[in-house]
């Protein structure tokens, strides 16, 4: 499992965390009942707190994207994929929303909001 943390990011790392297992869930990159790093290993590995790795888990399992047995680890949780896609879609509408009101503030126009997500899809 790949995770890419930045500093940079506005998101604090547990969030950046559990963004991109969602993302991996919803994509079919991960599968019910994959396992996952321990919190220990995901923290050395990221070079960050075990607290921070910790609580992304903790939040992970809350939400049902995860489970913990004990003394075997953490696993994906056996969910439909059709819930983990609406998860992140929500997710992503909420970002959307905040791009369209800040680009309403500046006075661009709808049009021109496309263009700057075209122009960035191109980038990748």
């Amino acid at each position: 499992m790949d995770i890419i943390i930045s500093n940079s990011s506005g998101a604090p790392i547990y969030e950046q965390i559990c963004r991109q297992v969602k993302g991996a869930v919803a994509a079919g990159k991960l599968k019910g009942g994959d396992p996952l790093p321990s919190i220990r290993a995901l923290a050395r590995d990221l070079r960050i707190s075990v607290i921070t790795t910790k609580r992304a888990y903790e939040e992970l399992e809350r939400e049902g994207f995860i489970c913990t047995v004990a003394g075997k680890g953490s696993f994906v949780a056996a969910q439909n994929l059709e819930l983990a896609k609406e998860s992140s879609l929500r997710e992503l509408e909420g970002h959307l929303s905040a791009a369209l009101e800040l680009a309403r503030q500046i006075g661009m126009t709808l049009e021109e909001l496309k263009n700057v997500l075209t122009v960035l899809d191109e980038e990748e």
